[in-house]
């Protein structure tokens, strides 16, 4: 007997380390691994750049937590949003994302994420569209674009950033608004690899965000034709806006930062205030104006609430005239 309550004892003694202690066995968040985030479009464009920007700012508001910023691009956003909305909701992968193509993909083709179920964690930048040109292209002003549509229908190449990007729904308000015959679209997968194109004559204008280029625009190797915002943005105070001009076109993108669907509210929590924190740091508020990117901070439910707003615009707009390539 004192031979088995001694064994049973020792046993006890054995068990009891793991008993108290089973946080070895699951380190908690977010000490596990590095953190990756998902861009969903080339390196360079304005998506990359803003991730870039926020997340070392975040990741410094969170004590252990570490980030990784990889680039899946291709199908216009879709292939990177599909890996972030599939990901384990464990606060290990994040994705960035841009509104409207955000909403717009899953409208226009099949697609393995559904835009609502994001859990929505930061819009940090709302950028109007615009047109781009050469600097020495005889198209001057937007006059001057509707009439060359007029003269050469069906001949006129533009390019954005993809089917269904803002760009894209950008240039089909322009059209119906102005009474133009559709232009010819040329998509990219990204800003970066369209405006070397641009840039070389390949195509004719670029519809695309006014941060897209605004340094080009300085040196004097492109010209702006008109901004889509309610106002003249202070960094391009000398492009008229589209109401300007005659025409009530109000467009952008807005880009933010989002989680897999079921995130843990405890680290959506934290998230959310690391990225509040980091909007109002003064080092990136000013490295955001020598990147020349126009802020809109919006947090959880504001966040949520605009691209629900932008949901439900796009899904009238598919009713009126859908615009699948």
């Amino acid at each position: 007997m004192f031979q088995r309550r001694a064994f049973l004892a020792a046993g006890a003694s054995l068990a009891s380390p793991a008993l108290a202690q089973p946080a070895l066995a699951q380190p908690a968040w977010p000490a596990e691994r590095p953190m990756e985030v998902i861009v969903p479009f080339p390196a360079g464009g304005g998506v990359d750049v803003m991730t870039r920007l926020i997340m070392p700012i975040v990741a410094a508001q969170i004590p252990g937590l570490r980030h990784i910023v990889t680039n899946r691009s291709g199908a216009a956003g879709q292939i990177g949003l599909e890996a972030s909305f599939n990901a384990a909701p464990d606060g290990y992968t994040l994705g960035a994302t841009t509104l409207p193509a955000h909403n717009a993909i899953p409208m226009e083709r099949p697609a393995r994420f559904r835009a609502m179920d994001f859990t929505f964690l930061a819009n940090i930048v709302e950028d109007a569209n615009c047109f781009y040109v050469r600097a020495d292209s005889p198209i001057t002003s937007v006059a001057d674009l509707i009439a060359a549509a007029r003269a050469r229908p069906g001949q006129m190449t533009y390019a954005t950033t993809g089917v269904g990007s803002d760009d894209h729904l950008f240039m089909l308000a322009f059209e119906q608004l102005a009474n133009v015959p559709p232009l010819v679209h040329v998509p990219f997968a990204g800003a970066a690899p369209l405006i070397p194109q641009l840039l070389g004559g390949h195509v004719e204008l670029a519809a695309i965000n006014v941060g897209d280029a605004l340094q080009l625009k300085r040196e004097g190797r492109l010209r702006i034709l008109a901004q889509a915002s309610a106002a003249r943005w202070a960094e391009a105070a000398d492009v008229p806006t589209f109401r300007e001009v005659g025409l009530d076109i109000l467009h952008g993108a807005a880009r933010g930062i989002v989680g897999p669907p079921g995130l843990p509210a405890a680290i959506t929590e934290r998230l959310t205030q690391a990225f509040a924190v980091a909007m109002r740091d003064a080092d990136f508020l000013r490295e955001a104006q020598r990147q020349f990117m126009p802020l809109n901070p919006l947090v959880g439910a504001e966040y949520r609430a605009m691209a629900q707003r932008t949901e439900d615009q796009l899904r009238a707009l598919w009713q009126r005239r859908p615009w699948r390539e």
